[in-house]
């Protein structure tokens, strides 16, 4: 392969490794059944409804630049626009991301044009402004994913996982995007699963390729790790023709074993995995699954059922920063340092505000990370912005309550402690005033008590040391037609555990769209390239988005189970739906093929892959049927005992039922081999 750069021979980066190798290789070594598969994770585009834009003005009189542009993290953006590109000052410099139309990683990263409009701006003495092409965002922005994984799990007759090994190789593409390297190594410990699978090891390599760099996307690692452990398991019950639940369950951790480290590297806090795929299972409808696929079979159609467990890390350790900034007239800005590219964030800080300050929401204003106004924040990604929302704007809304107490109880001529406070309002003795009195009053001085500055304004800061570890269970039911390979998703019903639900509504809205987009990369979704390096995908004629007709309604559940690596016990639900969604949909899909026989295709899953994969097991049987038939009817009836013709019969059958794999192959190759012999051996 030509070099991409002379510093990395063979093109390699990095070589990353977690768990035991060692034990690892002694567990395949020993465990009575292994298996290993390649499974290629192909490369997507996270494709947001708004495309790149960004507008630059340069203020000569002030020596002062304004961006506006859609990331998730305008602090990091200003920092580095001034720092290592302008060579000035941060207070020089403004980033406003306003309401990102979508983002899902991909703005995580600075684009360049957001430098290039406010050197413009600069050198023609008036603002620039640019919007991307949809053509330039598929083929201008960072990709994702595109990762080929080789993993070998070894197992007992009982279902035991013992031992389990991955190789995997990440296109990074022509050079680093922003995290770029993140998804190749960050989240590798969710391949453990929720499962105590005892020996595990990891080997992940980075590599350059003429191609777009990658970013992180919708789960950054996660959906690929735990596409890779539950089409493993999968397969492993099959081999064993054990239930894909029974084998799930004989090896998921207890409830009694938290905190629980894995054989790689994440230490779960706390779950309830076996109660999580029970209330799946039943809300399934599992048990009339055998009745639905024979049905579809009376028709001629291929129906299977792909259950996934799924496990993930969310909100990393770190901080984030809510102000509460009050009017005069009692209304007030919340100045948040997470950024908006629809998770309702408005929402959520009103409804903390709504229930702990007694505020509705017309009297609400948000603001997220726009460095205008909020002083700092690191911005949105991970699944944070819930968790570490929640408990900064807890923390300064207790602020809140304790300055607005002090006034409250000079305004009553009360003491503070005879003061309670509940639904927006301090009461005491039959007296009462509300917060937003209290707030008014705020900015009267004759109304404080002696030594108190005039106006209202708190700050809450949210720190937290470990990261949450949400985690679910997908069943999905597909039907497929063998005569144009068409997948019909007929049901994707979950059931997720994240932790404390600030809103389940938004919690639904995240888990939809994230299952969305896992099917859009198993069905469909794939950046393609010819052999010269040219993008064949640069359009959205060419490369495929799924609509609503290409899936079912999404039947979402919840069992939550709250965590302590943060107060309000909220674990993030962004990348939930995705992280389950991809495995669930390529078991039901790799289940209806097993009907046939069928190899599962690697992805995107298209109808002409999967049409190929039942033509060829279709070919293989009936390979396999022929040479038995054949080798029988050579056989003469009067010189074969009737116990090998009975024999030969039955084989016929059996030899039928064979999946196309290699022992199939063998055995039609046997029969044919056979029919000569047969004849002249004279049996």
């Amino acid at each position: 392969m030509p070099l991409v750069h002379e510093d990395f021979p063979g093109n390699e980066i990095f070589v990353h490794r977690i768990g035991d190798a060692a034990a690892a290789e002694a567990a395949l070594a020993a465990a009575p059944h292994v298996i290993e598969r390649r499974i290629v994770i192909n490369r997507i585009h996270a494709s947001p409804m708004e495309p790149r834009s960004a507008t630059g003005h340069y203020d000569a009189e002030r020596d002062h630049y304004t961006i506006w542009g859609g990331v998730q993290r305008s602090f990091a953006a200003r920092d580095m626009l001034a720092g290592d590109v302008f060579g000035i000052r941060p207070d020089q410099l403004d980033v406003v991301p306003g309401d990102v139309g979508g983002s899902f990683g991909l703005k995580g990263s600075m684009n360049v044009e957001m430098p290039l409009v406010g050197w413009a701006s600069k050198r023609i003495g008036r603002p620039v402004k640019w919007t991307a092409t949809r053509t330039e965002v598929l083929t201008g922005d960072d990709h994702a994913r595109d990762i080929i994984v080789d993993a070998a799990l070894g197992f007992g007759e009982d279902g035991r996982l013992l031992g389990f090994r991955a190789a995997t190789v990440s296109n990074i593409g022509a050079h680093a995007g922003y995290f770029g390297f993140a998804p190749a190594v960050m989240n590798l410990g969710s391949m453990a699963g929720p499962y105590t699978i005892p020996a595990m090891h990891v080997e992940a390599v980075g590599v350059w390729t003429h191609t777009a760099p990658v970013a992180p996307y919708r789960g950054a690692g996660r959906p690929e790790a735990a596409l890779v452990i539950e089409r493993m398991v999968d397969e492993a019950a099959r081999l064993l023709g054990m239930d894909p639940a029974e084998i799930r369950r004989r090896n998921l951790i207890p409830e009694g074993a938290f905190p629980y480290r894995t054989a790689l590297s994440f230490t779960y806090d706390c779950g309830e995995f076996e109660a999580v795929l029970d209330k799946t299972l039943a809300a399934a409808d599992c048990a009339g699954f055998a009745e639905r696929r024979a049905a579809s079979e009376a028709k001629g159609m291929l129906r299977g059922m792909g259950l996934a467990m799924c496990i993930e890390t969310a909100g990393a350790a770190g901080q984030e920063n809510v102000a509460l900034r009050f009017a005069p007239d009692g209304r007030v800005a919340v100045l948040a340092g997470s950024t908006n590219h629809g998770q309702g964030h408005a929402t959520l800080y009103a409804q903390y505000l709504g229930d702990g300050l007694g505020y509705e929401g017309g009297e609400i204003e948000v603001i997220e990370s726009d460095t205008r106004e909020v002083r700092t924040g690191v911005g949105t990604g991970a699944s944070r912005s819930a968790a570490f929302g929640a408990a900064a704007i807890t923390d300064a809304i207790g602020k809140c309550e304790a300055r607005g107490r002090r006034i409250a109880a000079h305004l009553l001529q009360v003491g503070e402690a005879e003061l309670d406070f509940a639904d927006g309002v301090y009461r005491s003795a039959g007296a009462g005033i509300s917060f937003r009195e209290v707030v008014r009053a705020a900015f009267d001085p004759a109304m404080l008590p002696a030594g108190m500055e005039p106006g209202f304004h708190e700050e809450g800061l949210a720190r937290f040391e470990a990261p949450s570890f949400p985690n679910g269970c997908h069943v999905c039911e597909v039907e497929i037609d063998p005569e144009t390979g068409t997948v019909e998703v007929l049901r994707h019903v979950l059931t997720d555990d994240v932790g404390f639900e600030v809103n389940p509504m938004l919690v639904r809205g995240q888990l939809h769209g994230g299952v969305l987009q896992g099917a859009g990369q198993i069905l469909m979704e794939d950046i393609v390239h010819d052999p010269e390096g040219q993008i064949l995908t640069g359009s959205f004629m060419d490369y495929a988005m799924p609509r609503m007709s290409d899936y079912c309604m999404v039947e979402a559940g919840s069992h939550p189970v709250p965590t302590s690596t943060n107060p309000a016990g909220v674990k993030g639900a962004g990348e939930s739906g995705t992280v389950g969604a991809m495995p669930a949909l390529a078991n039901a899909i790799a289940d209806a093929l097993a009907c046939r026989g069928a190899e599962l295709p690697q992805m995107p899953m298209t109808p002409a892959k999967i049409w190929a994969a039942l033509q060829a097991a279709g070919a293989s049987t009936a390979s396999v049927q022929l040479g038995v038939a054949a080798a029988a009817m050579y056989l003469p009836k009067s010189r074969v005992m009737p116990q090998a013709r009975a024999a030969f019969a039955a084989s016929s059958t059996a030899f039928g039922l064979v999946s196309a794999r290699a022992s199939s192959n063998v055995l039609g190759v046997m029969a044919w081999v056979c029919v000569p012999c047969v004849t002249s051996c004279g049996i």
